[in-house]
């Protein structure tokens, strides 16, 4: 595996400051969010140029490190028509510019059906599912266009909140440029962890083929809610997924999230660890 990281969970500096950082601690790739990482200029979709993707494109390979994912985590199923087509638009900038970066894939969740982008029960309906299916479906399609792999992450809060629907996102869309974000603490919630290890093996079983980045935190109980950690200092038994990872994806980009400058290393060392004794 390709053990990277968000670059904005690294200490802020200039862009090139942090992929130095990253690549010191060790990181092959970063989780490369626009907006999170960049200040100093413009990143608005008019400024997503050819020539400021080969800087970029240039500025990670000199560091060393590939770009695992292109964030862009934005609502497609917004309710509100006007937001809807600046968000459209938006995706098709970013896979636009993934396709001069080299970038692994152009990451995103999967919604709700408010403008806040909160949890509702109705993002759970077949209604929701169905609103980010058809709003999916032209984006995916421009993917395809541009020989971009598009990649949703599921999460319980979400439309595509466990491996059953985002296989039916996979399938009703039925494109090779769709493909998955494995996060298995996203999969969870305080009302199912306890049953983490069926709801993980569900998700690798039926979304193995589909699965192009793998994402890695851990998580507490506290005051009856989950709260993402980093890898290592929470509940999480990575075993299963390791041996997954190891067997089935060979090289693939795997990010740590929820780390901080204190503890991002030791988060590496720690899977990489588990790795080396798998």
């Amino acid at each position: 595996m390709q053990l990277g990281i968000r670059l904005h969970d690294i200490e802020k500096a200039p862009l090139e400051e942090r992929l130095k950082i990253a690549q010191k601690q060790g990181f092959r790739c970063g989780h490369l969010a626009l907006s999170k990482v960049i200040s100093e200029y413009s990143v608005a979709d008019g400024a997503l140029t050819p020539g400021f993707a080969c800087y970029l494109k240039r500025m990670f390979a000199e560091a060393g490190l590939d770009i695992a994912v292109l964030g862009c985590y934005l609502n497609l199923a917004n309710p509100n028509e006007e937001s809807l087509k600046k968000i459209r638009g938006r995706y098709l900038s970013h896979i636009r510019f993934a396709s001069l970066l080299g970038a692994g894939v152009v990451g995103t969740e999967t919604g709700a059906v408010n403008e806040a982008y909160q949890y509702e029960e109705r993002n759970h309906s077949e209604e929701a599912l169905q609103i980010f299916i058809d709003n999916l479906r032209p984006v995916v399609e421009y993917a395809e266009k541009m020989g971009v792999i598009f990649a949703i992450e599921p999460v319980f809060k979400h439309i595509v909140w466990n491996p059953k629907r985002a296989r039916r996102v996979l399938d009703e869309i039925a494109s090779p440029n769709l493909q998955i974000i494995f996060d298995p603490v996203n999969l969870l919630d305080i009302s199912n962890y306890q049953n983490r290890e069926d709801i993980i093996g569900e998700a690798l079983t039926i979304l193995r083929d589909d699965i192009a980045v793998v994402h890695i935190k851990d998580f507490v109980v506290e005051d009856k809610k989950l709260i993402s950690v980093a890898a290592g200092t929470g509940e999480m038994d990575y075993g299963d997924i390791i041996r997954f990872i190891k067997k089935e994806k060979p090289y693939i980009h795997v990010t740590l999230e929820n780390t901080n400058p204190q503890n991002a290393e030791a988060a590496r060392n720690y899977i990489q660890g588990l790795w080396d004794n798998c």
